[in-house]
């Protein structure tokens, strides 16, 4: 199996097609989300085990995003129950794949404690914000360094290898492999897609806001949830056919698929 070299202009692509699959049906893909918020939150409620059992599900989960991005690109209206179909279909290469990803943030968030203290580990785990002090200091910053530099190595590993595990058969440990090495070998196209997420990001939720206070006179009643909730149940079903996409430039997808 060998994966294609796509060019960064490739990568730009990736986001507009994710925009054109969302469109088939935006309902659905909000719906979708919506499901997967609540289930991964009542998971995480569970004591003792609640946030590494949903850390555990991530790469299962986002097997049901792709299928409801395949869906939509065969013009079809993606079911609620495909979200779940990593867990129907060999679950076990799924729940290996999560107990690797689980123990890397646990190894990444373990190297940030050595610069701050576990100020930033605390507030990822257990919510607990740190003071304004801890969060102006140059440990804190220094943490959001590490974390930053350690997860790329981590996102390379898990771009692909849910759905190579799932869609061909691929052990975790062969799929883990087959993903860090096609997305070295994509880096440009990695780079642009990057650095048009960021950019959209960051550019989208400026302009509505920007509008927002033309709009209200200079003031805004609403909190930031208000502003950000509707902008994040659009930009994220986009993100995440946009990930399909990806897949579908680099890999060749199997027969039936």
């Amino acid at each position: 199996m060998k994966a294609r070299v796509v060019p960064m202009a490739g990568g730009i692509r990736w986001l507009r097609e994710g925009w054109r699959l969302f469109r088939v049906s935006p309902l659905n893909w909000m719906a979708l989300v919506s499901i997967y918020w609540l289930a991964m939150t009542a998971v995480s409620l569970v004591p003792l085990i609640g946030v590494a059992a949903a850390t555990v599900l991530i790469p299962g989960f986002s097997v049901g995003f792709m299928a409801a991005s395949r869906s939509c690109e065969q013009g079809r209206t993606p079911a609620m129950g495909m979200l779940f179909e990593a867990f129907r279909d060999r679950p076990l290469p799924q729940l290996m794949l999560g107990a690797v990803y689980l123990t890397a943030l646990v190894v990444l968030l373990a190297a940030t404690m050595l610069a701050d203290e576990g100020a930033l580990a605390g507030w990822m785990l257990v919510g607990a914000r740190p003071s304004d002090a801890e969060l102006q200091s140059d440990g804190f910053f220094s943490a959001l360094v590490v974390a930053a530099g350690l997860y790329v190595p981590v996102m390379m590993l898990f771009w692909f290898a849910p759905l190579l595990a799932a869609w061909h058969s691929m052990s975790a440990g062969k799929a883990l492999f087959y993903s860090f090495f096609a997305c070295l070998l994509n880096w440009r196209a990695f780079f642009g897609f990057g650095a048009l997420v960021a950019a959209i990001s960051l550019g989208i939720p400026f302009l509505v806001l920007g509008a927002l206070l033309v709009v209200a006179g200079g003031q805004i009643r609403a909190g930031a949830a208000t502003i950000a909730f509707p902008l994040l149940m659009i930009l994220l079903p986009v993100l995440l056919a946009s990930f399909y996409a990806s897949y579908r430039d680099v890999f060749a997808p199997p027969d039936g698929q």
